[in-house]
């Protein structure tokens, strides 16, 4: 998913509802170039967003997702998933 994609009315302040966290944490992850961030599971909904490099994300589900600046992923709680850091990556990550 693309951060640009969901402002699409013509107003010049636009905001979107992404998450309701539960727990209420924002954490910063970096995951350094050729490395991976292993699998494992969350125990409650999660949003993984880009802020700069180039990763892959995948999940049990069959889930691919290509991270780079601007895009984000849904983590579904009690899926497996990982990330692989093709470059170094930055991410916040919220839940």
């Amino acid at each position: 998913m693309i951060l640009k994609n969901l402002h699409t009315e013509n107003k010049p302040v636009q905001t979107q509802l992404l998450f309701e966290p539960k727990d209420a944490k924002v954490i910063s992850l970096q995951i350094a170039k050729g490395e991976t961030l292993k699998e494992h599971v969350s125990k409650i909904p999660a949003l993984l967003v880009c802020i700069s490099g180039n990763a892959v994300f995948t999940d049990d589900k069959g889930t691919v997702v290509n991270l780079n600046s601007g895009t984000y992923v849904m983590i579904e709680e009690n899926v497996k998933h990982a990330v692989k850091a093709i470059d170094e990556s930055n991410f916040l990550l919220m839940k």
